[in-house]
């Protein structure tokens, strides 16, 4: 198996942690994408992935796995210990809410606000820089909320570290490319994001 990637990509870096929490690094190989040349634009790469993000995971047998939570969801079922999606319907239903709150709220927004703001695809869009402020903006709310929900959980989730975690780190991480940081009055935030970034996962 291998994982074609950017590796400076906030999506890329969700499943290397998530391959790392669960010790499956040294199952897979790693190909790197120019993204910036447009490389991942070639007829070649849109036959594995036809929006043409990173990353994919293509498999021994040719098939190819876009978007990062279904790349995440093969290796869960294949590997379920240790879980990082739940395992009782409350869990996954708990960690799937939470994950997608992450990724609607904070990780699209994020993304937004760095493509629209920075110009670094406009050979392939047109940036809409006031967009791209409101949604830096949305990013920051919704930090504020996480900030208030997490003064009564340990994670996003509840009490055990899951894949919610790991889109919301590499939301706020990347988000520091486009000068959004956590407030200084944000401490249970900054408690948490604390205690993810001490995580040997989140080296990768």
């Amino acid at each position: 198996m291998k994982i074609i990637e950017a590796k400076t990509a906030p999506n890329a870096r969700r499943v290397r942690m998530f391959l790392a929490e669960k010790n499956l690094l040294n199952t897979v190989t790693f190909e790197q994408v120019d993204i910036q040349a447009g490389a991942n634009l070639s007829p070649e790469y849109r036959k594995k992935n036809i929006t043409t993000k990173v990353p994919v995971l293509e498999l021994d047998g040719g098939e190819c796995i876009g978007e990062s939570v279904a790349i995440c969801r093969y290796f869960e079922a294949l590997n379920p210990e240790p879980s990082l999606m739940g395992k009782t319907p409350f869990e996954q239903a708990s960690i799937e809410m939470w994950q997608r709150r992450a990724e609607f709220h904070l990780m699209l927004p994020v993304g937004m606000c760095f493509q629209h703001t920075t110009g670094y695809f406009k050979d392939r869009m047109l940036p809409v820089p006031a967009y791209g402020e409101e949604c830096g903006r949305e990013a920051l709310r919704f930090m504020g909320l996480l900030d208030e929900h997490l003064a009564t959980s340990q994670f996003l989730a509840g009490e055990s570290f899951s894949i919610a975690d790991i889109t919301a780190l590499c939301a706020i991480d990347f988000a520091r490319v486009v000068k959004l940081r956590m407030a200084d009055e944000w401490v249970h935030l900054k408690r948490w994001h604390g205690d993810v970034s001490a995580r040997p996962s989140a080296a990768v």
